[in-house]
């Protein structure tokens, strides 16, 4: 018995959990050598994280994987690295898409903040390989493809061989590239071209500017975070996790790039929701203060109309649903599993559910089905909008 029965849902964030070493290999022989020295990426798991992985070679152990399916995490779910049990992931879970997201590769290994232009380009180029080939055993899930922001004039050529091999969502990072804005109109080429074959251009947790260590400086025990380590949020840093795309957000509108490619969709995937109200307020007060600004007045619309328009964000299953979706519009909120982090919990339908209680069953099925096939547009072939049981209801 699936997860999700007798319901449309599509879930707008899901991961591999690639073994290590795994983008070495869709790496350009040329560059592999400087990668590994200029990110000392080690092909070795942490010991619990590789006795995890080695249970996807028991029998027994993957006999239990349907009734474990969202109890099982990280290397522990079936299909979490192996390509070829996905499609029974997904018949377990139940939903009718997943949009499927690096894990290892979020940040794209910091590359581009280290300046590295070239070793940047072509550990994207990987990344979009390996997320391809991964997809291509099931329709219903969705590879992204990351598109680097660093090198304008070849960003619309790695969005275009991302497409090309089957990418259904560009993700760039919610951080600015290195010394310029990513409203500068020479990245317009890109959004022309994200527009034009009518996919989305995502944002997704990882790709932010970290909280500054200044703050962790406070004098007492150091806290590590659920995982044990130090690498994942704390209480403290999870803070910081928007405003790096409030201040992409704002560039984009202000400066006129939403308003220049009206019909291109964006979408903020596990970056949390709770902080779009405050946004869409502040963008329209900012408006009201300097309206005299020359920019200003060639907006379409105000900027929270703007962003009702074109763009969509997953709520995490701990924040007020409701509440963010009485606060911003019915259009704007997706469900998301986070399958299979942990971050994403063991039961996120019912946590959503709990949250969307004295909700319109126009905004449920909006959350849980519309907004997503709104977002995802030519990404999404139209016979997954149902599951192929609900299509003739």
């Amino acid at each position: 018995m699936p997860y999700v029965e007798g319901q449309t849902i599509h879930d707008a964030d899901s991961h591999v959990m690639e073994l290590p070493g795994t983008i070495n290999r869709y790496i350009d022989p040329k560059f592999r050598d400087a990668f590994v020295a200029k990110t000392g990426r080690k092909d070795v798991l942490p010991e619990w994280f590789a006795k995890a992985a080695a249970q996807q070679e028991d029998p027994e152990f993957r006999a239990g994987a349907e009734a474990n399916i969202l109890l099982r995490k990280n290397y522990e779910a079936l299909g979490a690295f192996k390509a070829q049990d996905r499609p029974a992931t997904l018949d377990h879970l139940g939903f009718a898409s997943q949009l499927v997201f690096t894990t290892a590769c979020l940040s794209n290994f910091g590359l581009e903040q280290m300046g590295e232009v070239e070793l940047a380009v072509e550990t994207a180029r990987a990344h979009n390989r390996m997320m391809t080939e991964f997809c291509s055993v099931d329709r219903r899930l969705l590879a992204t493809g990351y598109v680097p922001l660093i090198d304008r004039a070849r960003a619309p050529q790695i969005a275009r061989e991302a497409l090309a091999l089957g990418a259904k969502a560009l993700v760039i990072p919610s951080r600015h590239p290195p010394g310029f804005s990513p409203s500068h109109v020479e990245l317009d080429p890109l959004w022309a071209l994200a527009q034009e074959a009518g996919v989305p251009v995502l944002f997704h947790v990882g790709g932010e500017e970290k909280m500054a260590r200044d703050y962790l400086e406070n004098g007492l025990p150091f806290v590590k975070d659920f995982h044990g380590g130090d690498e994942n949020f704390t209480s403290l840093t999870f803070m910081a996790i928007p405003l790096s795309l409030w201040q992409t957000l704002s560039a984009l509108i202000i400066d006129g790039v939403f308003d220049r490619f009206p019909r291109l969709k964006w979408g903020a995937i596990e970056l949390g929701a709770s902080w779009l109200p405050s946004l869409m307020h502040f963008l329209d007060s900012g408006v009201a203060a300097f309206g005299k600004e020359e920019r200003l007045q060639k907006l379409s619309a105000r900027p929270s109309q703007i962003l009702r328009r074109q763009f969509r964000a997953t709520p995490y299953p701990h924040e007020d649903t409701r509440w963010i979706i009485e606060n911003s519009g019915e259009e704007m909120c997706l469900f998301s599993s986070d399958f299979p982090h942990v971050e994403g919990g063991r039961n996120p339908l019912k946590r959503f559910n709990d949250s969307l209680q004295g909700a319109s069953e126009t905004a449920r099925r909006r959350f849980f089905r519309d907004n997503f096939i709104d977002l995802m547009g030519a990404g999404l072939d139209p016979a997954l909008h149902d599951l192929p049981e609900l299509q003739a209801a």
